[in-house]
């Protein structure tokens, strides 16, 4: 009986590491770091006309003019 027992854990085991391995969880070992796009794309760095800072561009917003910004508060204050 005990080895039925450690046989259902071990199966279970090998199920949760197998499916955090296809998710790309916790369970493949990995860092944690975000993953890529899909299609291996990477987004384009903007400066944000403000303060200088470089986000990907599609966080980042724009003025009439055609500056990006970081935030909300920078496009209003407009470059510097």
């Amino acid at each position: 009986m005990k080895y039925l027992l450690l046989l259902v854990v071990l199966a279970a085991a090998l199920a949760w590491w197998t499916l955090g391995r296809r998710r790309g969880g916790p369970a493949d070992g990995g860092s944690g770091a975000p993953r890529a796009r899909k299609g291996g794309e990477s987004a384009r760095m903007v400066a944000c006309a403000h303060c200088g800072v470089h986000l990907p561009q599609p966080e980042a917003l724009s003025d009439a003019a055609g500056r990006v910004y970081c935030s909300e508060a920078h496009r209003l204050a407009g470059p510097r």
